[in-house]
């Protein structure tokens, strides 16, 4: 199920917001589906991005910033427990079902609609366009991802959806996008991009091997078909 934002100041609640719906703006105009009355926040301050249980917070330029647990962010998966604060009011977000590892981010699924059209973001919604469009003629060989380094090292996910979001949001996100002929690694935030078996693969599309290994975000991640 999606989760629900709790909009509090101080120490009262002010409104309960389910992520009913793909795409919530936060503002100060009345026409936001949240309006935070609070001359610190812009007329269109943010936006929440929901697909099945997943959500996706991206500030939208705003003149004061988007913050998540006190960092400035520009985009951020959301996790059960974050403190959103935009102005002098705070989002409490709530999903007990959206708690992701500190390694490797929960699958998000995000359309492009949605979405800024910053360079980087525009090659990621090309590939889910694609792979999402190719999908439907037929199925990729089951592949999956296992962790070689840090604290979870040794697990493992499989790659289930269209589009799969691996990283830390803020640091370095790169996306893997699941297509009949393969499976795509391509980079999304980050100073630097991520590399396969110690190779910076560059800003374009990377078709993934069977046992590359993939780093990003100071994690070393193992590419693998079933």
């Amino acid at each position: 199920m999606p989760g629900k934002l709790i909009l509090k100041f101080g120490s009262s609640t002010l409104g309960e917001y389910p992520l009913d719906k793909e795409s919530i703006t936060i503002g100060r105009k009345p026409n936001n589906d949240i309006a935070v009355e609070n001359l610190a926040v812009s007329g269109q301050h943010a936006r929440v991005i929901t697909i099945l249980q997943d959500s996706f917070l991206e500030d939208l330029n705003s003149t004061n910033g988007t913050y998540v647990n006190g960092k400035l962010i520009q985009k951020h998966a959301l996790q059960h427990g974050d403190s959103i604060k935009v102005g002098k009011h705070e989002l409490l977000y709530q999903n007990a079902e959206a708690a992701v590892s500190d390694d490797v981010e929960k699958t998000m699924i995000i359309r492009p609609s949605a979405l800024s059209t910053t360079a980087q973001q525009q090659a990621v919604d090309v590939g889910m366009q694609n792979a999402q469009a190719m999908l439907n003629q037929g199925e990729a060989k089951p592949a999956g991802l296992k962790l070689m380094s840090g604290p979870n090292a040794g697990c493992s996910m499989n790659l289930m959806k269209a589009l799969t979001s691996l990283g830390k949001p803020g640091v370095q996100v790169a996306s893997i996008s699941k297509r009949p002929n393969g499976y795509i690694l391509t980079h999304v935030e980050g100073d630097s991009t991520p590399t396969v078996n110690n190779a910076n693969i560059g800003a374009g599309p990377y078709t993934l091997n069977h046992n590359d290994l993939i780093e990003l975000a100071g994690i070393k991640i193992q590419f693998f078909y079933k």
